[in-house]
This record gives structure tokens, sequence and C-alpha cells, in this order.
């Protein structure tokens, strides 16, 4: 597949926050369906690009595929980073995307910019338990599980942490 990641472009904000609030939908990972609050930050492209890195996986006729959030600790949108990390967040591919290296790609592009950043020691990321394809990339990729770092945000929603040390 011929597919280029690059950081997100406004014409491409709308599209990106209904393609990541679709998979979390269609995946089933709101507890709340189509009323969780959390699909407001999940559309919230246009406030995550302002305040931390998006990325998007584009195919050859320019079709938006998926998109992740990379931020650094101390930023808005850091959830887990400690001191010295990066972390990602936010991977979604559109379903017709699935299983072609679209996720990978978008993984390895922050594993990428994390490894060119001076002063980083490691990149982490926060998963739900029932993620597993995306649990087989990390792993693939080298990522490690880190459960002492598993968190529940909200009451019933845990999530499972993976580090890659850089």
């Amino acid at each position: 597949m011929d597919l280029t990641i690059g950081p997100v472009r406004p014409a491409q904000h709308t599209t990106l926050g209904d393609i990541t609030a679709e998979a979390y939908l269609g995946d089933g990972l709101l507890d709340f369906g189509a009323e969780d609050p959390y699909l407001a930050e999940l559309r919230a492209v246009a406030r995550r690009a302002a305040e931390a890195d998006v990325l998007v996986a584009t195919d050859g006729e320019g079709r938006l595929l998926g998109g992740v959030t990379y931020v650094t600790a101390g930023t808005p949108w850091a959830d887990i980073a400690r001191e010295g990390e990066a972390e990602m967040r936010m991977l979604a591919v559109t379903p017709e995307a699935r299983g072609r290296g679209v996720g990978e790609a978008l993984v390895r592009a922050c594993v990428d910019r994390a490894r060119a950043t001076e002063g980083l020691s490691g990149l982490v990321l926060s998963t739900q338990t029932t993620m597993r394809a995306a649990h087989r990339i990390y792993l693939r990729l080298g990522f490690t599980r880190t459960p002492e770092r598993d968190w529940t945000p909200i009451p019933a929603v845990p999530l499972l942490t993976f580090r890659l040390d850089l």
C-alpha cells in the first residue's frame, strides 16, 4: 500500500475526528456509547493539533486512513508520560484500512519521532484490555507491558500501559 505519514492539516481535522470517534464506537470501547463524554475529546482534533503533534496516514490518492496523537510529558494531552518520556494516544484506523499496516506505520512514526528527540528515554501508551490487535503491534515493535503503571481513568475502564525504551 502506498502510505504517507505526516502532520494533520486543518482540512483533515473533522474527518480524523470522525474516524477516531467511529473507531472507538465501532469497537465498543466507550462505556456510554454515542453518549460517552470522551467522544468530544476524540473529535477535538483541532484542539489536539494546537496543543500536541497529530499525525495522519494517507494513501496514494490522499484518502485519510487514520491518525495518532503524540505528546511529551507535562503537556496538556499527556496522561501517563513522565519526565523524559513521550506518549502516544488515540490511535485510530478506518475499518477498510485495518490489517494493512496503517496502525503499525503510525506507531512507527511515533517511535521515530521519540528516538529523534534528545533527552527522551521512552515512549509510553495506555490501551484498553480489548485492543488486542494494537497490543500485538506494540509487542512486535518492542514495547513491554508496565503493569505497575496501569490505571483506571473512570470506574470500570481499566487501562493497560506499555513502554518502549528508546
